[in-house]
């Protein structure tokens, strides 16, 4: 046996491999006739393909566990053996799924094989696998480790092969460990956005209209209006064009523009127009070149940036399907700046200005570029590349940020730059893309007239500030936990009184609220006349995460003042209407993130 040396870090994605053959080695024993295909550690944990004799249910994960603590304190060796392909073939026989692993391999191949043994040398289990694994069960915590769930996975990934059982599981170090991540999957369950929007009824979707595809409810669409709003405001500020286009185009523009070569398994089929094939976009850049080839250019109207709220529909399989944060129709805050070469760099740091700005309004602080390098499959020459990336990376160094090169994850046009922010539970996610082209403007014949009088091909710069504002709203939801900033909260104010008596003065504070609002800016105010008692009313505006409630009686009514609870439960200073209205009028406009 090789004794492994290395840190505690190092040592757990170890740890989680060995888990997980310990989990098979488990299920087999306790369900006879099962069929083990494989079984990784991944992130935080670990997984098991299997298929099942007869189904299981989450029920049986408590036997499961059970089972693995006590092969675990059996304390077994795990020792590596190797066979040639023919000797492998036959000890795997009846596995299924081993053996077609075995035979894609090469012929003269070793093929290693973990065997687990207990302490007379006896084999308990055996499995094909690279390694590597702890030489001994006794390097595990029995009380560190988790089964979470059971999924369906297709072999191999592959929507046409079998569908097999899978079981997630997590392993740590030490039993503290393994407590403080559990708290992190409660605290993310609780944020998750498919749960929050349920509860603040922001949105659903449909699996009998169409997979994938977002239905906005009007609280969704006051938020997304807000957001809308900021975002063209945001825009005309730093000097953007927003431009309106076609959902479908003839396939020319996607064969120019190299998509149907590129992306085309992500594109939807065509469909026959006056004896044409037409695509529904997936993408809103051959419409923006279209326009600005409409008519001749000068480098003096350079650099044009144009940015649109374009919805795109691009094919996902339904298995990868995830809320609001991964789906087949979305729109994208997106934007094209055409520039002249000299112009580029510049250009590059105002964009990527612009992003910090954004995320930071947005309350997120912790952000981290990626630069992403040229793919397998692109289109331009390789000197092209190397300048384009320099200029990228001159860009990203100029404004002082750190960064991290993010290896053939470029787009198949051009290297981009990739802004990932962490949120409130530090995962990372990536929104914003600055992506460099010099291709559609060869592939549309894009000009100006330079101030030497030459015809020149213009640089164009693709990007996204907040990405899929889909993919947006699912981040933003899960990292305010639904407590949005006021600016943005779907209801802003309620007015609660504190019995029916005083109905119709909650109703004249509501209305004095709208009318004051009606300037300026938009309160979205509600007055809550139910029958209910208040401590329910108060309760069901804190489920409903609103930032203010305006508790209203006797002592409100004859002073013209509102009492102020926040849905954290604190309390403000009573306040004359008029003085409310200044207090929320200027947590809007500053779009500030605390009440």
């Amino acid at each position: 046996m090789i004794k492994i040396n290395m840190s505690e870090n190092e040592k757990l994605p170890i740890i989680r491999h060995s888990v997980s053959h310990i989990m098979a080695q488990a299920v087999v024993k306790l369900f006879p006739g099962t069929k083990t295909a494989i079984g990784p550690a991944i992130e935080n944990g670990f997984y098991y393909d299997f298929l099942f004799a007869k189904p299981i249910t989450t029920e049986d994960l408590t036997a499961i566990e059970a089972e693995m603590k006590k092969i675990i304190e059996g304390r077994q060796d795990f020792i590596k053996i190797t066979k040639n392909k023919k000797d492998a073939l036959a000890h795997f026989a009846d596995e299924q799924f081993k053996t077609e692993l075995i035979n894609e391999l090469a012929g003269n191949e070793e093929i290693s094989i973990y065997e687990n043994r207990n302490a007379e040398g006896e084999v308990q289990w055996s499995d094909l696998c690279k390694g590597p694994h702890v030489t001994n069960t006794r390097e595990i915590n029995s009380a560190a480790f988790k089964l979470q769930s059971i999924a369906g996975a297709y072999w191999r990934g592959d929507e046409k092969r079998q569908m097999l059982t899978r079981i997630y599981g997590t392993a740590w170090g030490n039993p503290k460990e393994l407590k403080a991540h559990l708290a992190f999957l409660e605290e993310v369950e609780k944020r998750d956005h498919r749960r929050v929007g349920k509860e603040l009824d922001l949105y659903s979707t449909h699996e009998e209209a169409g997979a994938g595809l977002i239905y906005w409810h009007p609280n969704g669409g006051r938020m997304r209006v807000a957001v809308e709003d900021f975002w063209r405001q945001e825009h005309y500020r730093n000097g953007y064009e927003i431009l309106f286009t076609p959902h479908i185009g003839k396939s020319w523009l996607w064969e120019t523009s190299g998509h149907l070569g590129f992306y085309k398994e992500s594109m939807y089929s065509s469909m026959k127009i006056d004896e044409q094939d037409y695509y529904i976009r997936p993408m809103n850049c051959p419409f923006h070149i279209m326009i600005y080839n409409n008519k001749g250019h000068s480098y003096r109207d350079l650099p044009l940036r144009w940015a649109e709220l374009g919805t795109v529909y691009r094919y996902e399989r339904s298995g990868v399907l995830h809320g609001l944060l991964r789906v087949r129709g979305f729109t994208q805050d997106d934007a094209h700046i055409i520039c002249t070469p000299a112009q580029m760099e510049s250009e590059i740091r105002e964009v990527i200005r612009f992003s910090y700005n954004l995320w930071k309004i947005f309350g997120f602080k912790d952000i981290k570029a990626y630069l992403a390098t040229k793919p397998a499959e692109s289109v331009g020459e390789q000197d092209r590349w190397d300048a384009a990336l320099e200029s990228l990376r001159k860009a990203i160094e100029a404004e002082g940020i750190a960064y991290e090169i993010d290896e053939g994850g470029g787009a198949f046009y051009g290297p981009k730059i990739d802004l990932k922010v962490k949120d409130v539970l530090g995962r990372e996610w990536q929104m914003s893309t600055i992506q460099f082209d010099f291709n559609e403007p060869e592939r549309f014949d894009m000009t100006f007239i330079d101030n030497d009088g030459q015809h020149k091909r213009p640089y164009m710069i693709h990007r996204a500030l907040m990405g899929s504002l889909e993919r947006f709203f699912g981040v933003l939801i899960e990292h305010f936990g639904g407590a949005f900033p006021v600016w943005i909260a779907p209801e802003q104010a309620a007015v609660i009184p504190v019995s029916e008596v005083f109905n119709e003065y909650a109703q004249k504070v509501t209305a004095q609220l709208k009318t004051q609002a009606s300037g300026a800016y938009n309160l979205r105010v509600t007055a809550e006349l139910s029958d209910d008692r208040l401590n329910a009313k108060i309760r069901d505006c804190q489920t409903r995460k609103i930032p203010y409630m305006l508790v209203v009686g006797q002592k409100e009514a004859d002073e013209g003042t509102v009492s102020i609870r926040l849905r954290d439960g604190k309390q403000l200073p009573a306040m004359k209407i008029e003085e409310f209205s200044a207090y929320i009028k200027e947590k809007i406009e500053s779009r500030s993130l605390e009440l």
